[in-house]
């Protein structure tokens, strides 16, 4: 018989993480408001840096890029 951890089913943040929450939205969107043009600026080099990222991580799923030994020489071909 396995022991099942026990869900707290009310829980409620502490204040202090309440608190940290909502400085950080308040603080979020008065500097998307009055920095709107250098986030906009950025957005080019955030595209391509987000690319790059994209193609280092979610390639690793269909192997090397090696040939085999017998896929480098096929018969029939010199």
């Amino acid at each position: 018989m396995a022991i099942e951890p026990q869900h707290d089913a009310n829980w409620i943040p502490s204040r202090t993480i309440m608190a940290l929450v909502l400085f950080s939205a308040v603080a979020g969107f008065f500097l998307l408001t009055e920095h709107t043009a250098h986030v906009f600026g950025a957005l080019p080099f955030l595209l391509v840096f987000g690319c790059l990222l994209m193609h280092l991580f979610m390639h690793g799923g269909h192997g090397s890029h090696a040939q085999s030994q017998d896929e480098q020489h096929q018969p029939g071909e010199s």
